[in-house]
């Protein structure tokens, strides 16, 4: 994840670099049920509006959840399908919170309604994301039901109005990209907190729909626009959050962007950005599915680790006698082709190892996802 807003308040005024810190344990992503009232076409769970067997019962939530806290686990984010479905979403959530995790939600928003937005206020979410996917007609189509925008911005003003934070989680592709200007505008009319970016992953309905994936130009396109409203907005004031995700790879362009236009703050910025260190997955995040299945993250669910209804997370996710885990936790990973000698690995750390695994068969082949060209990946 490219936390822009970030980096680009180190380009409007820069802060000494401090040493590094590592996460003791890494953000987990925890889809606790995988029924949804949606049928989106890049969902990567292909949830669908049923009940799912041999999920995990709310007990076997609370006993992962101790493992997970004396692991020093610090954030839980519940997902789904769609969260607020669980019968104890409320119950799980305020556990969470109890026990100090930094609790967020992740939603289509439209079952954020009228009948349960006190409960959703008093469990004091640290933040919810409602997925958008443009405005009315695109997203409509994109969740395959017809008024989904309407109740998905309706639940968007109620958490606002109970002062919630709130924010937009968007996944770009060819199909949608017309309306991400209009995203933005959004944002900006209902003066929302954060703007979640993500590019099209591989996994679930996500991969049988690659082909939708954006073009290098559109992607490109999109990005400068990103940038150049994230720095207009924080010069007029706008304390906005944009963040970035599935493609590391932006960090790099971010930082080509900064060279054309701030070229005396590259060597800050890329230092900065040497110090995130790029892509995470299954170092500093981690995702547990419906079924207790463990994965490097959320694209992986083709790809188990094991079950932490047989074996702890915490053991689960320390143990590197797994090829990919052990690949993935290496530094530098066995990465090949354009992303082996990629300039900079230690920006983008190889970028998304499962779009490189689903579209060679390779987990360390070059991402093809990666936008950038042969010369903007060199050391020139």
């Amino acid at each position: 994840m490219f936390r822009l807003s970030q980096y680009m308040r180190e380009v409007i005024a820069p802060t000494p670099l401090k040493s590094t810190r590592k996460p003791a344990a890494p953000v987990v992503i925890w889809n606790i049920i995988r029924r949804c009232n949606l049928t989106c076409q890049h969902c990567y769970t292909t949830s669908a509006d049923k009940d799912f067997p041999n999920e995990l019962t709310t007990p076997e939530i609370y006993t992962v959840m101790d493992d997970l806290k004396q692991f020093k686990v610090p954030v839980l984010i519940l997902s789904g399908g769609e969260p607020l479905l669980h019968p104890d979403i409320f119950s799980i959530s305020q556990r969470a919170k109890n026990m100090g995790f930094y609790v967020a939600l992740s939603s289509n928003g439209t079952k954020i309604s009228p009948e349960n937005i006190d409960q959703i206020a008093a469990i004091n979410y640290s933040y919810i994301g409602v997925s958008l996917d443009g405005i009315e007609d695109t997203h409509d189509t994109f969740r395959r039901s017809k008024g989904s925008f309407k109740q998905a911005l309706n639940g968007i003003e109620l958490c606002l109005e109970k002062g919630i934070k709130v924010g937009i989680r968007y996944t770009l592709t060819q199909p949608n990209s017309h309306d991400f200007p209009k995203m933005l505008q959004l944002m900006d009319d209902y003066n929302i907190d954060k703007f979640y970016l993500s590019h099209l992953n591989y996994g679930g309905r996500g991969n049988k729909n690659r082909a939708d994936d954006a073009h290098f130009s559109m992607t490109r396109d999109t990005m400068n626009v990103l940038f150049d409203t994230c720095y207009r907005w924080l010069l007029e004031g706008k304390e906005r959050e944009f963040v970035t995700g599935n493609n590391d790879a932006d960090a790099v362009y971010f930082l080509h962007w900064v060279r054309a236009r701030f070229p005396e703050k590259v060597a800050h910025i890329q230092a900065k950005l040497e110090q995130w260190g790029g892509n995470a997955s299954g170092v500093n995040v981690a995702n547990i599915d419906n079924l207790g299945n463990v994965h490097p993250d959320t694209f992986w669910w083709h790809y188990n680790l094991g079950n932490v209804k047989e074996r702890p997370f915490s053991d689960i996710w320390q143990d590197i006698s797994d090829p990919l885990m052990a690949g993935l936790k290496s530094s530098p990973r066995p990465l090949k082709g354009r992303c082996k000698t990629c300039h900079f690995q230690l920006i983008c750390n190889g970028n998304t190892r499962v779009r490189a695994a689903q579209t060679t068969g390779n987990y360390w082949a070059e991402d093809s996802g990666c936008y950038l060209t042969d010369n903007e990946i060199s050391s020139q």
